[in-house]
């Protein structure tokens, strides 16, 4: 076992003439970091990118673990490989179709590799009413699509979305392997799910060619741990070569002895998902007694993400957000217009959903009922003038950002968390958009850009 050599060797007397350049030392003597486990490839303590020892051992368990053929360590997070995959799974100026809900690491892929993206829109989230954020991707839509642009490689969707709305890949792994085209999951917040009845069924199981899962999101792995799946033989070897391009060639050990010890959790977790899930119903029944929040509920979700609503309410995502930091010490994962995310894990305690359920519903009985009118989500992809790699040498202008309207934007504008963007380079910045991204602004929800100018400037182009 990796961890167990690590530990083994910081007990040794060897004397380490190699990187790191902490010798293993805690200089700071605090004793938080493991600066006595970080190693670098030293003999007999593999290669990520060409393993055959511990660290294949660890991705052989992985692959068990999640019932696949093929699992990779991913230390750059999910981020690493989706890049990877979307390099092994096209070649540079494909056409491909992209859920337009993805994260921006799709979308950086993109513009790497020339891609020649079209984009779906997935539904509005359901359930009695409408809400702020996106549902499920229409397997119908995909095959619409396809038929459009016969000539596409690639469909990249989000499944679940950072909501936890999954889609139905079944359906859309048949309709893409009907069309001649391979399907890539960016599962990174489903790492859970095949450990419980409860949770959607993976991706991997449901048919996609390769699905990226991030370990640190929902089990008990240190931050930028993910694995990337697939079944397909042929693939694999595609995948380990663009891994080798695309991850640090200076992997870490701490980070890897954390995704070996996340198994062999998952090895054994049987009861503590059981809590886990008792503990998620019993917030879900306790929760029935507020009258104005609400937490969303439908079919086919991640019932661990709880979506708090404040549609009903004088509160904006971003106030609740505030609320709960500042009077009750409870940090949210991210919050927007009018909801706020807060994560849960099998890691979370008894005491932990209690004090949730306590503050919401102290919150519940000061706050006051008040619809606000907010804006409509977005579900026709601007209009386009370039691809996103045909901007990089385009001729740019700083204009203010109200004046760059009916313009085309040189830049990204994405809400973060979680990274989805709003306008891509070679778009239009058209009125609703910019309509709803000032909205969000005045709402506290964080927007962000590649341009540093922004929000009072935006780089457009010259055409």
């Amino acid at each position: 076992m990796l961890y167990d050599k690590l530990k083994k060797y910081a007990e040794s007397e060897v004397y380490p003439f190699h990187m790191p350049g902490h010798k293993r030392q805690d200089i700071y003597g605090d004793g938080i970091i493991p600066y006595n486990i970080d190693l670098t490839e030293i003999y007999d303590f593999d290669n990520l990118h060409s393993p055959n020892g511990c660290i294949k051992e660890i991705e052989e368990k992985a692959a068990q673990i999640y019932g696949v053929n093929n699992a990779f360590l991913l230390v750059n997070g999910a981020t690493g490989g989706i890049i990877s995959a979307v390099r092994a799974m096209s070649r540079q100026g494909d056409r491909v179709l992209i859920a337009r809900n993805c994260h921006k690491s799709v979308y950086n892929a993109a513009e790497l590799l020339e891609l020649k993206a079209e984009y779906i829109f997935p539904n509005q989230a359901e359930s009695d009413v409408k809400h702020q954020f996106y549902g499920s991707v229409n397997p119908n839509d995909i095959e619409n699509k396809l038929r459009d642009f016969p000539d596409t490689k690639l469909v990249i969707i989000t499944s679940p979305t950072y909501e936890g709305i999954c889609s139905d890949i079944k359906a859309i792994s048949d309709i893409c392997r009907n069309h001649g085209a391979k399907l890539l999951v960016d599962e990174a917040h489903g790492a859970h799910f095949p450990f419980h009845e409860a949770f959607p069924s993976s991706a991997i199981y449901q048919g996609a060619d390769a699905v990226v899962i991030s370990l640190h999101k929902t089990l008990p792995s240190l931050t930028q741990t993910a694995l990337l799946l697939t079944n397909d033989g042929e693939l694999a070897k595609k995948l380990r070569s663009n891994l080798a391009v695309f991850e640090t060639s200076s992997p870490s050990y701490v980070l890897m002895a954390s995704i070996e010890n996340c198994l062999r959790f998952l090895e054994n977790s049987n009861e503590a998902f059981q809590k886990y899930i008792d503990n998620l119903n019993l917030f879900y029944y306790r929760i029935k007694t507020l009258k104005k929040l609400n937490v969303f509920k439908c079919e086919n979700r991640d019932i661990g993400k709880l979506v708090i609503l404040t549609e009903n309410t004088n509160l904006t995502g971003h106030q609740l957000a505030n609320i709960l930091r500042n009077e009750y010490k409870i940090e949210t994962e991210m919050s927007s217009v009018d909801y706020v995310i807060a994560m849960t894990s099998v890691c979370d305690t008894e005491s932990g959903f209690e004090c949730l359920y306590n503050a919401l519903t102290e919150i519940d009985s000061k706050c006051s009922i008040n619809k606000f009118d907010t804006p409509n989500l977005i579900f026709e992809a601007p209009e386009r003038k370039l691809f996103a790699y045909e901007c990089q040498d385009c001729k740019s202008t700083l204009t203010d950002f109200k004046s760059a309207v009916g313009k085309v934007s040189l830049e990204y504008i994405y809400a973060y968390p979680p990274g989805i963007p709003l306008i891509v380079p070679g778009e239009v910045l058209s009125q609703e958009i910019y309509d709803n991204i000032m909205y969000q602004l005045k709402s506290g929800v964080d927007i962000s850009s590649s341009d540093k100018n922004f929000p009072q400037k935006l780089s457009v182009a010259e055409l």
